[in-house]
């Protein structure tokens, strides 16, 4: 379990709202006009950026009655140089893109190419999973609804880190990955079945995902600063990721760019229904205008109808439940639930519906409110988590006229709590390995190639490297499909080994082996970090040496 808020926490539990609110002052009214939405987002925008001076830039856009209130820019697009952020910056939102890519399914849906109750097959014929019933049987409706029973970020490693998997590859492998829980009896937050939704419109339309977002959404939309690949993000106009990457621990240390373009460290071509758009806050309010509007386009014409827009907002799974609302807790929801493409929960007596978006370098919010004909969105270049938690739950409080809460000291507060428990698990990770027993036999028999039915090949060799007191020997680990995870695999304790990558933006992990007629046969896979993102599912690994 994750020790700070983080992509883990915001997709696992319901998201920033659904977390306990802080100390409580006096309640504000409702700003009554747009100006005075806009001065007081803007205003509490800035205090955010004052209580994370780290933070190089933002993007915020506020819409309300169909209008852009606010789109603007804050910060700088790289730390350390003069070129500022403004509303026409590209940012990479990530799992925003979700709610995109139920909006293309339901323009089919509309056209009666698709129906959201169907079975994958029937589009995607000799499709399958892992459990032959759910392959049988899983919809269209359960590929962007988190239900299908995978675990939390099952399969993600197919792609994240960047990969040399080709979409098809990755629709292939998807049979193979393994399903932890039962068909629709939970929520677990699933960034490959929408691979598979992504599929399925391809297959239907005859078109590629990103020929048709582009065409039939983006065009028709007016998001003419959007692209639908982060290959396409001109670097010069987006926002470039940064990071903490130590030490001891990713998420740790001082912040610094971690890359110079989007698409360095964010190629999700072969995952993009999932996460693939850059967008920028003056694009993104046009698509919020929509979503509240029901798939109405300025014109009046429609991009998806009224009847598609109410079924993105149905439930179709519970993400989490309490008692509700209370007096040290006003923002509590009674119930969070997930639909298409959007997260759906009550807040303080209200319906919202919203996502997060998180890529190495960057994490984004869009929440709207539907009964208000008002939403927002945040966008970073940055994995400060607990400044998108202020402005997430701050914004939607403004929006509200409900300002009871003071957000930026509660999540600094909860920030410091959790850098303490991550420097100290670090501390322990540390310490266990100095103290650790030896393996039980020489460093060759380890070596090999290790294969999983799912991802494929991770090859561990001998290696030594350097001259002299530079020199270094021992075990090399590579993921064969996974370049940036390649580095040294050191004794741990016992047989548990683990990596150490040279590039720090990676998550490290330790590999357990298993020793059956005297030789290591079969091996399994966990990270290191108490705070590693959900998407390095190292667990779902089940290793066999070839």
């Amino acid at each position: 379990m994750s020790l700070r808020l983080s992509r883990r926490t915001l997709f696992a539990s319901g998201g920033a709202a659904a977390l306990a609110a802080g100390p409580v002052f006096a309640q504000t009214a409702p700003a009554n006009d747009d100006a005075s939405l806009a001065a007081a987002v803007d205003a509490y925008v800035a205090k955010c950026m004052a209580a994370w001076p780290d933070q190089p830039a933002l993007g915020v856009a506020v819409v309300k009655d169909g209008a852009t209130v606010l789109a603007r820019g804050y910060g700088v697009k790289v730390q350390g140089k003069p070129a500022r952020a403004d509303e026409h910056t590209l940012f990479a939102i990530a799992s925003n893109t979700k709610n995109v890519t139920a909006a293309a399914l339901a323009i089919l849906v509309d056209e009666g190419k698709v129906k959201w109750d169907e079975p994958v097959r029937t589009y995607l014929p000799g499709f399958t999973l892992s459990d032959p019933y759910i392959g049988e049987h899983i919809t269209v409706r359960d590929t962007l609804s988190h239900r299908a029973g995978f675990g939390l970020g099952a399969g993600d490693l197919l792609f994240w880190p960047n990969s040399d998997r080709t979409r098809a590859e990755v629709l292939a492998q998807a049979a193979f990955v393994p399903i932890e829980d039962g068909f629709r009896a939970r929520y677990h937050y699933c960034n490959l079945m929408f691979v598979v939704a992504g599929a399925v419109l391809e297959a239907v339309s005859g078109m590629s995902w990103e020929a048709f977002i582009q065409t039939r959404i983006l065009d028709k939309v007016g998001m003419t600063e959007t692209v639908p690949l982060a290959r396409l993000a001109d670097a010069s106009k987006s926002a470039l990721p940064h990071g903490r990457v130590g030490p001891p621990l990713r998420y740790q240390g001082a912040m610094t760019p971690i890359a110079t373009s989007i698409v360095e460290v964010w190629n999700w071509d072969s995952a993009a229904a999932a996460g693939g758009i850059c967008t920028t806050p003056t694009d993104w309010a046009k698509w919020i205008a929509v979503r509240l509007n029901e798939g109405k386009l300025p014109d009046g014409t429609r991009l998806y109808s009224e009847d598609a827009a109410r079924e993105m907002y149905r439930p179709n799974i519970i993400v989490g439940s309490s008692a509700g609302p209370t007096a040290e807790l006003p923002n509590r929801s009674i119930a969070s639930t997930y639909a298409m493409g959007l997260q759906v929960q009550d807040y303080r007596g209200e319906r919202i519906a919203s996502h997060g978006g998180g890529s190495p370098g960057g994490i984004s919010a869009t929440v709207l409110i539907p009964g208000r004909k008002t939403g927002f969105s945040v966008f970073s270049n940055a994995e400060e988590s607990f400044l998108l938690r202020a402005l997430r739950s701050g914004i939607t409080d403004i929006c509200m006229g409900k300002v009871d809460v003071d957000w930026i000291a509660d999540s600094k507060k909860l920030e410091a709590e959790g850098n303490a428990k991550s420097i100290a698990a670090a501390a322990e990770i540390d310490a266990k390995q100095a103290a650790g027993a030896p393996p039980s036999m020489p460093l060759d028999a380890y070596a090999g190639t290790w294969r999983d039915p799912w991802y494929g090949d991770i090859v561990i060799a001998p290696k030594t490297e350097g001259r002299g007191r530079n020199r270094k020997s021992g075990l090399w680990l590579s993921f064969t499909h996974t370049p940036a995870l390649q580095g040294w695999l050191e004794p741990y304790d016992g047989e548990t080994f683990r990596t150490r990558f040279p590039d720090k933006r990676e998550e490290d992990a330790f590999v357990t082996f298993s020793i059956l007629t005297a030789k290591p046969a079969t091996a399994t896979v966990k990270g290191v970090s108490p705070d590693i993102d959900f998407s390095y599912d190292y667990q779902d690994l089940r290793l066999t040496r070839v």
